[in-house]
This record gives C-alpha cells, sequence and structure tokens, in this order.
C-alpha cells in the first residue's frame, strides 16, 4: 500500500485539537518542518488564516488546486469548483464525527431510550440465533 497523503499546498485537513476541534481547513503554506499555515476558508469552515502544529492536524484524501498563498476568494472556488465540503460529508470519516458529536449531546433520558431499543434489538437477535440453530 503506497502512502499518498502528503503535507502540502492545498491539501485540505481536519483539525483534531484547540478551538477550531472538528473544522476543516486547507494548507496555504509550510512554514517548516513542524508547523504550516492553514486557512478555511472561514466563510465556509469557520476557521481563519492561522499557523498550526502537524501535531493537531490529521490530513485528509482531498486537495484543493490552490497556489501557495493563495487569497481567501481564490481558495474558495477552488473549494466550490472541487466540492469539497460534499464530498467530505459523504466519507465515512465525517460520519463518525457526526455520530460522535450526535451522542455527546444527548440526554439522560435519550440515552436512556437508546439503552432500552438496544436491548430490544438484542433479545429479538438471540431469539432468531436460537431459532435458527
Amino acid at each position: 500500500m503506497v502512502f499518498n497523503r502528503f503535507v502540502e499546498v492545498g491539501r485540505v485537513v481536519l483539525i483534531n485539537y484547540g478551538p477550531e476541534s472538528g473544522k476543516l481547513a486547507t494548507i496555504i503554506d509550510i512554514i517548516d518542518q513542524n508547523k504550516c499555515l492553514v486557512d478555511g476558508p472561514e466563510e465556509i469552515t469557520g476557521v481563519a488564516r492561522q499557523k498550526i502544529s502537524y501535531s493537531r492536524i490529521s490530513l485528509t484524501d482531498f486537495k484543493a488546486k490552490v497556489q501557495r498563498n493563495a487569497r481567501a476568494k481564490s481558495l474558495k472556488a477552488a473549494w466550490a469548483e472541487d466540492d469539497i465540503l460534499a464530498k467530505w460529508e459523504a466519507t465515512s470519516w465525517a460520519k463518525k464525527l457526526a455520530v460522535k458529536k450526535r451522542r455527546a449531546t444527548l440526554t439522560d433520558f435519550e440515552r436512556f431510550k437508546l439503552m432500552v431499543a438496544k436491548q430490544k434489538r438484542n433479545s429479538l437477535v438471540s431469539k432468531k440465533v436460537k431459532e435458527m440453530s
């Protein structure tokens, strides 16, 4: 298996630590071996242009076609052209993050209802397994 997620200009990343945790951004410039310059674009993802450490980001499979130090307008156009946000929403990674976020916001009663539903499902599955064997 060949590694194909490189730190490069235009690579879409997921920020996994800090105030912008869970948001997408695009690498605009590489500062050194430990940091890069990222930009949202802010109107789409809510991430302002900033330098960020590589340890705080995760590389995705998506790459926007932008020049080094691209302006917000050209970055926004590249995101729209490649339809990056829709592609991201379709990935299993994004779906897992959405489920995790939803579960974190459940109330006590919703967690109880979920537990009861799981118990019912498990009892039906065990009955079917007993019938089959």
